[in-house]
């Protein structure tokens, strides 16, 4: 019956130490509410609460963290417990003779000293939970990061559609107007089918700005690791701006359904003029330069780079291991006590002894610290080129930003150039004083101009994004090992 009870409580403690240790994999992955309206950190906060990669990166920080606690554990004495029963039968020709006994045993054995081995081993430890804690703090800025860049690319996306769902219109316009004028015999028939070109090609590439528009969306589900997404809204930047602060993000509806196959209808004014207007989505856009020069992001990245934390920890903890190496030449020092009682004559006995051992293959051991200096030789030079490589990565991010930031007002002054030639032209034909090659390279121009100033406004998004990420900023939005369940 006692055996029994000691199995319940047995069993119950086991489900109370699975419950409290493993609960943080059972934790719910963070969701998105239909008719939500997300921002940038929005999006960061789910991210940092779905990643698997963070979750691995936690778990290897426990690991390093549990492996800590066992190198210290060689300072603590073994116990050691025994008990049992023996039963002994002799029989001869003479006489049979037969002996049964109980016994217990008890000892303790204790670590004097072995020459600073363990110590190595327990700061070889301390330096791998160290490289544990900043690798994952290098996984929650490659997570913050990779949002941020497809949070811009649904934005370009997003911004891109609606110039072309408004070229298609102007195109529509224009169709109608060549249509009524060929009807009355003042334009040829060349102009009209030319008008049906334009309008096509303006669809077709409506269509397959829709499809860049959904793999976006489809691509930033999936940087926050959420699937089965209801519809939901974002919100612009700071340095994405554009007119529109709200936009609706769905990949079954986008926004109205029409059937791009279909002649458009009748405009009452098509014959007057195409209705050129001035597309609100890059008006007021205004960014705030990169504060950091140069050698200020150099300076950053030295400081707040957890990769190169990580790599430096590493190195110390390969020198730990090599010195850990090097002293297992030296003896180790214990001692033991041992406690013995047999109930046979009631017979007790108590053995107290220092013990002093060390069993080493030389050749071997040469061999293993060979190995392990140029283990520590390898992990520096992996961080003098990483060091290098950052210096390059940066000094690249940094040129295109800068590139990005200067050509954005450019292409502004551009856009507003050709919607003004556009209307010039327009105009002329109207009237009858221009061509209509000269009015289709109008629009070109400018639907071309807008789509490069929202290229130029989503690559320095994602250049500054990167020098950000290079230099490792500290983040507003972030999450830390101890934040996370145990």
């Amino acid at each position: 019956m006692k055996i029994c009870n000691i199995i319940k409580i047995y069993l119950i403690l086991c489900a109370v130490f699975l419950a409290t240790n493993f609960s943080y994999g059972a934790e719910k992955y963070a969701v998105i509410e239909k008719g939500a309206k997300l921002t940038i950190s929005d999006c960061i906060k789910i991210a940092l609460k779905n990643s698997p990669l963070i979750k691995q990166a936690h778990y290897n920080y426990r690991i390093s963290k549990a492996d800590l606690g066992l190198a210290k554990s060689a300072f603590f004495p073994t116990i050691g417990v025994g008990a049992g029963y023996n039963y002994s039968g002799n029989k001869t020709n003479r006489y049979t003779r037969n002996q049964d006994y109980y016994s217990a045993e008890a000892s303790l054995n204790q670590l004097i000293w072995n020459f600073g081995k363990t110590n190595a081993r327990i700061k070889m430890q301390k330096f791998n939970k160290i490289a544990a804690l900043y690798t994952f703090d290098n996984v929650v800025l490659d997570t913050i990061y990779g949002v941020k860049n497809y949070y811009y690319a649904v934005l370009a996306a997003k911004a891109t559609v609606d110039i072309n769902r408004a070229n298609v219109q102007i195109n529509e316009r224009n169709y109608q107007r060549t249509k009524a004028y060929f009807d009355e015999g003042i334009r040829s028939k060349i102009d009209l089918v030319n008008a049906e070109v334009y309008l096509s090609d303006s669809k077709v590439t409506l269509v397959q700005s829709e499809r860049a528009y959904q793999n976006a969306i489809i691509a930033l589900n999936n940087a926050m690791y959420v699937a089965y997404t209801p519809e939901y809204e974002i919100e612009n930047t700071e340095t994405f701006n554009f007119k529109k602060t709200e936009i609706p993000v769905n990949l079954q509806k986008i926004s109205e359904k029409t059937d791009l196959s279909k002649a458009p209808n009748p405009v009452s004014d098509a014959t007057l003029t195409m209705g050129v207007e001035k597309l609100d989505v890059i008006e007021n856009y205004k960014f705030h330069p990169f504060p950091y020069t140069f050698e200020q992001c150099v300076e950053e990245a030295n400081k707040n780079r957890p990769d190169l934390k990580a790599y430096e920890a590493t190195i110390e903890a390969m020198k730990q291991s090599l010195l850990y190496i090097k002293r297992e030449y030296y003896p180790e020092i214990s001692g033991s006590v041992g406690y013995g009682y047999r109930d046979l004559n009631n017979t007790n006995s108590l053995n107290v002894g220092v013990n002093i051992s060390s069993s080493v293959n030389i050749l071997g051991k040469k061999y293993e610290i060979d190995s392990g200096k140029l283990q520590v030789d390898l992990a520096v030079n992996t961080l003098e080129m990483a060091k290098q490589n950052m210096y390059f990565d940066i000094q690249d991010a940094y040129v295109n930003m800068k590139q990005y930031e200067k050509q954005i007002p450019l292409l502004a002054v551009k856009v507003r150039q050709t919607l003004e030639n556009l209307e010039l032209a327009d105009g002329r034909y109207s009237v009858g004083l221009g061509d209509y090659i000269e009015l289709q390279d109008a629009k070109v121009n400018y639907n071309n101009a807008q789509n490069s100033y929202v290229q130029a406004v989503y690559n320095y998004n994602v250049s500054r994004s990167d020098l950000e990420r290079l230099i490792a900023l500290p983040q507003e939005i972030t999450v830390t090992v101890e934040d996370q369940k145990s």
